[in-house]
């Protein structure tokens, strides 16, 4: 199968296969009976028919169609309420396309049976294509753009969590409205005000994503998305104008719509952010407290040329506690500065800033690191000392290459990003200037 049949397999929504033709009448099958002719015809003596002939009221046909479908597909309301008094459980039948009468009459637009059969029986509106990506009626109002059909659905079905349905691949009826460019369903599903405008599919993509342009097509989804797109523009006659997408962004703006990079969760962020402050605050701590009693403690008193109070660590050496003082120095203003990043109300959406962060703890936590082995090899005896600093060599070199790493990958990335956006912001009008054509010589000889 090519990649094009592959995409068409996937979108079902397409009338190829279905158990209706490209204009929405009901296809004729060989096996049909005189109540399936009636019920598709509107027959005024089906009830002479179905008194007549009672056992054939539940047969199917070769697209296991009852004569309920039949009937609600092409809008006979006298036939659908003879019906459904007669068969009620009728209303939850499939087809073999997985869809009950009700889905079949949004798929044609079929209106005025609408009350018959949610009257009959309401579970017919909650139950999903039993095929396929599985949608709700409501994925199937949009995909065969029946306004007036989702309108009484929304109307008569006012759930917040209904409407936000989702098929299986995550996508809600405004994904599919803004990938089929349909501007009044767009505006209808955000006027009602229960829909989740940032509401994210199966590939984390709200419905501003998708109508945004992507900077990448190589997922096969993508693919079926923009083939989607297409036939919509088929099936509406026309192709979509240049300020059509501009349009529906301000639209979507306007009710505060955001594509998922924008849409970063706030709790989220404020659980990170508390758990940073608590992580700043406890290097602090630990800095603080190993400044005022260093490792071999301090002088109890004044004798020997000392004074108490004093480290022990600076007579006995010198050299270590040097650094030791340096490192856990580096490591305390780290962390005030961290706190000091993270109580300030600083936006960390900005990359500049995130980065900023993670270089600060990335010296905050080395420097602690370089701390304890100061403070190791003071109190450790003088005949473990060899085997102690081996061990230590070991974890500074792969304790360095580990934050070296982290620091380059989060370079690389905010260095592409931003190089990204300028490049947006800056486009060379002219990057490969074509060479002046030289003249001819000319070939006539004076």
């Amino acid at each position: 199968m090519g990649e094009r049949q592959e995409i068409n397999a996937n979108l079902n929504f397409l009338h190829e296969g279905k158990a209706f033709d490209a204009n929405g009448a009901v296809t004729k099958c060989f096996n049909w009976n005189a109540l399936h002719e009636a019920a598709s015809s509107g027959d005024v003596h089906f009830k002479t028919l179905l008194d007549s002939n009672p056992k054939l009221v539940d047969a199917l046909d070769s697209q296991q169609r009852s004569l309920l479908h039949l009937a609600a597909a092409n809008g006979h309301v006298d036939i659908v309420r003879i019906l459904t008094k007669v068969r009620p459980q009728m209303c939850l039948a499939r087809d073999r396309d997985g869809l009950n009468p009700l889905h079949v009459a949004a798929t044609m637009g079929r209106v005025e049976v609408f009350d018959e059969l949610v009257k009959a029986n309401p579970l017919a509106a909650r139950a999903r294509v039993d095929r396929g990506e599985r949608e709700t009626i409501l994925h199937l109002c949009v995909k065969y753009n029946q306004l007036p059909f989702l309108k009484l659905l929304l109307g008569e079905f006012r759930s917040e969590e209904f409407a936000n349905s989702k098929d299986d691949d995550g996508n809600t009826i405004l994904h599919l409205a803004v990938a089929g460019r349909l501007t009044e369903i767009i505006k209808y599903v955000l006027e009602i005000r229960t829909i989740d405008v940032n509401a994210k599919n199966a590939r984390k993509k709200t419905a501003m994503d998708i109508l945004l342009p992507a900077e990448s097509r190589e997922s096969k989804r993508e693919e079926i998305i923009e083939y989607f797109r297409q036939c919509f523009q088929c099936k509406r006659g026309s192709r979509k104008s240049e300020g059509e997408d501009s349009d529906i962004e301000v639209l979507l703006r306007s009710y505060h719509a955001a594509t998922a990079k924008e849409t970063m969760d706030p709790k989220w962020l404020g659980k990170k952010r508390n758990a940073l402050t608590i992580v700043a605050v406890l290097m602090a701590t630990i800095a603080f407290q190993a400044g005022v009693t260093p490792p071999g403690g301090v002088w109890p008193d004044n004798k020997d040329g000392h004074r108490g109070g004093e480290a022990v660590m600076a007579y006995n050496y010198p050299n270590l506690y040097r650094y030791f003082l340096r490192s856990n120095t580096i490591g305390f203003v780290a962390s005030l500065s961290t706190i000091l990043l993270l109580i300030s109300g600083v936006p960390f959406r900005k990359r500049i800033y995130v980065w900023m962060l993670v270089a600060i703890m990335c010296l905050t936590i080395t420097s602690m690191a370089f701390t304890y082995a100061f403070s190791i090899a003071v109190i450790t005896p003088k005949w473990e000392r060899e085997a102690l600093s081996h061990t230590i060599g070991v974890a500074v070199v792969v304790w360095s290459s580990v934050t070296a790493i982290v620091l380059l990958v989060h370079t690389i990335r905010s260095t592409t990003i931003f190089l990204k956006k300028w490049l947006t912001k800056n486009p060379n009008p002219n990057p490969n200037p074509k060479p002046k054509p030289k003249p001819k010589p000319n070939s006539n000889p004076v």
